[in-house]
């Protein structure tokens, strides 16, 4: 099993895809078929699309602070007036409905956790527009987001409170740009930039939740999540690279979180958490 990035794009060479390189993977370390770890993999792909569908229904969080803004993105992207374009913000808007459905409690596919779950499908679905992707395409795309996200995991983190923000929606957005970029046509290596270029522009993005809860900020920061996920695909697509090798920035990402101080990890203690308006929501939903 690859250690690494750089071992992932090695190893995929001796497959047909990475796909068949992950299901591979899973087949020795679970002990299931293939044909029992694609159902599985069809499973979160149709519990990602579902949890699109309803959080664009504009529903409220148990607590009312999240919740209608994936509806009113919906609403301007039908009024032809975005200023992003209608695929960016696409998918900006359906990373929001996937986050607002989790912070009403619904089901989603945590990718890597429920705080940042919105990226990947959010990516997700504008591909499936844009490129025409078929059903076994879809499947694949997670496959691809599953074998670069192990490869982040197990080098760094993807625990905001164990690296801040940037090791949950940093890690979610690198993963759906890798697979944006397979599906896209384009290599391994250039899937291996665009993680790079994604998470090199998100180093020390701090986890402020406020109140302790998974809405504020982190609904909206699905759809940054989402968007630098396509433009860093685009740039990687483009032929750009990064001076600095993917591995490298992965470790730097898991040390910069690591140096984050304990209020900047998940504790509520600091950031967005911390101010009047943040300590006055604490103080109403939990006294």
């Amino acid at each position: 099993m690859f250690k690494n990035i750089e071992e992932l794009i090695e190893d995929s060479k001796n497959y047909s895809s990475v796909t068949e390189l992950m299901i591979a993977i899973e087949m020795e370390q679970t002990g299931r078929n293939r044909e029992q770890i694609w159902e599985m993999m069809e499973h979160n792909l149709e519990t990602m699309l579902d949890s699109v569908k309803k959080g664009l229904v504009g529903k409220k969080s148990l607590t009312g602070l999240t919740g209608g803004d994936a509806k009113l993105m919906d609403d301007y992207i039908q009024s032809g007036k975005a200023l992003s374009g209608d695929i960016i913000l696409g998918a900006a808007r359906d990373a929001v409905a996937v986050n607002e459905v989790n912070a009403q409690m619904g089901l989603i596919c945590a990718t890597p956790t429920a705080g940042s779950a919105g990226c990947l499908p959010g990516v997700l679905t504008s591909a499936i527009k844009t490129l025409g992707l078929t059903h076994e395409q879809q499947v694949e795309f997670l496959f691809v987001a599953g074998a670069f996200g192990l490869a982040i995991a197990n080098n760094a983190t993807i625990s905001g409170a164990e690296g801040g923000c940037q090791a949950e929606v940093g890690s979610a957005s690198a993963m759906a740009s890798a697979a944006l970029v397979l599906a896209a046509g384009g290599s391994a290596e250039q899937a291996g930039y665009a993680i790079a270029i994604v998470l090199q522009n998100m180093l020390g993005l701090i986890c402020d939740p406020v109140a302790g809860l998974v809405e504020i900020p982190c609904v909206h920061r699905n759809a940054m999540g989402a968007s630098q996920a396509m433009i860093s695909a685009d740039m990687a697509l483009a032929g750009v690279k990064t001076v600095i090798p993917v591995d490298e920035v992965v470790n730097t990402m898991y040390n910069v979180g690591r140096s984050l101080p304990a209020a900047f990890r998940e504790t509520a203690e600091g950031g967005l958490a911390q101010t009047t308006t943040g300590r006055k929501i604490m103080e109403e939903l939990f006294g």
